[in-house]
């Protein structure tokens, strides 16, 4: 899979095909956020930045291929970039 020029959720990172956007609430499509993150126009779960990198880290490092501790340092630098966890 090529990453470059490819949206990233800003919720959980996740690589984000047309398929995967979010929706509002009038159904247009939300290209910051995943279908599993952000539809109808809000949040479908009500988790910290913390929860959300516990939550992927098993799904990080088996699409990867690398370790959970890897998976982890990433996306502990890469989350509080993403605009939902931005302070």
């Amino acid at each position: 899979m090529n990453f470059e020029n490819m949206d990233f959720c800003q919720s959980c990172a996740m690589p984000m095909t047309d398929s995967d956007y979010g929706s509002e609430k009038d159904g247009t499509k939300n290209k910051d956020y995943c279908k599993y993150c952000y539809e109808n126009g809000e949040f479908t779960s009500d988790i910290t930045m913390e929860e959300m990198i516990d939550f992927c880290i098993p799904k990080t490092a088996q699409a990867t291929g690398m370790s959970e501790k890897e998976a982890r340092k990433m996306s502990e630098e890469i989350f509080p970039k993403l605009k939902r966890w931005m302070k």
